[in-house]
């Protein structure tokens, strides 16, 4: 009787370098997709320490979420939040040092000396929207903007207000802004030049009185200060030294501030002989003169600014 003969050994070797060819095909794949994210992370403009803060930071980001998320679902998030600050301190997640932009004019320590009462205070503790209104109450800020830039840096960005007059008051005198907002005092050699604003309540008049100044555009920058007289109405100096009383309203002065411009236009009323001028009563114009102080000369002025 015949016997088969099965050559297995054939088979077993094909077996064994299939085998073999498959882990080198894994083994270029894993170097080729190795050396694909080496490149994507060549790409990005990180350096490898930056690159090992990022990783850390997701790491430490992750466990946080956890305990927080274990905390809450406990009912206590006021511990998931403590634990969260005392991790983020732990990791180094914490106020170390504060950045402050846009102060020129303003001291800068006053938004230290409240950006540093949270020094070393962890990341997730800082209340940033109570800073900033505690920036924002500060007389020179009219806005604060206030971020976070971890791992440990307090960013303050402040908007100023600017200068716009001088409001005299009894016993000095004090920067304003155009809203009439008092800045800080200033000696008199240093307010040479700006419009000086005069009178009880004047300074919260003083956005009233660009719009009025608006209507004649000619005269504004001749306008060298101007008194809030009686809580209702405006007395205007010039540069000359000429004063021009405004009647009570805002139409009605507004009005006769831009008949003034027309008749200065047409007869050189600023620069002449003329002490003042009184509008208080349109349509009349009444002008004193340095010879004949205390005896006025009225004169009317129409429509077209013609005088008679």
């Amino acid at each position: 009787m015949a016997q088969q003969i099965r050559r297995n050994g054939a088979s077993g070797v094909r077996r064994v370098a299939k085998a073999q060819s498959r882990a080198v095909t894994a083994r270029r794949a894993r170097g080729s997709a190795s050396g694909f994210i080496d490149q994507a992370m060549g790409v990005l403009p990180f350096t490898e320490e930056q690159w090992s803060r990022i990783w850390l930071a997701m790491i430490i980001g992750t466990g946080v979420g956890v305990a927080f998320i274990i905390a809450t679902l406990a009912g206590v998030p006021a511990l998931a939040q403590a634990q969260v600050a005392r991790i983020a301190a732990d990791a180094g997640f914490e106020v170390r040092n504060v950045r402050v932009t846009g102060t020129s004019r303003m001291d800068e320590q006053q938004v230290y000396a409240r950006a540093l009462a949270i020094r070393n205070q962890p990341m997730p503790d800082v209340d940033i929207g109570k800073l900033r209104a505690e920036l924002r109450a500060l007389p020179w800020v009219k806005d604060a903007r206030v971020s976070i830039q971890l791992p440990h840096t307090l960013a303050i960005d402040i908007v100023e207000r600017t200068p716009h007059a001088v409001l005299e008051k009894p016993d000095r005198l004090v920067l304003i802004d155009a809203t009439g907002v008092e800045l800080e005092p200033v000696a008199a050699d240093k307010s040479k030049g700006m419009l000086r604003l005069a009178g009880p309540g004047a300074g919260k008049q003083a956005e009233a009185l660009e719009t009025l100044l608006a209507a004649a555009p000619a005269l504004a920058p001749k306008v060298e200060a101007a008194e809030w007289v009686g809580n209702r109405r405006w007395n205007l100096t010039f540069q000359t030294g000429q004063l021009l009383a405004l009647p009570e309203g805002k139409v009605e002065a507004a009005t006769a501030l831009v008949k003034f411009a027309r008749l200065d236009g047409k007869n050189r009323l600023l620069g002449g002989k003329v002490l003042a001028f009184d509008m208080r009563t349109p349509p009349r114009l009444y002008l004193r003169l340095p010879e004949a102080a205390g005896k006025p000369k009225v004169v009317a002025a129409g429509e077209d600014g013609e005088t008679t």
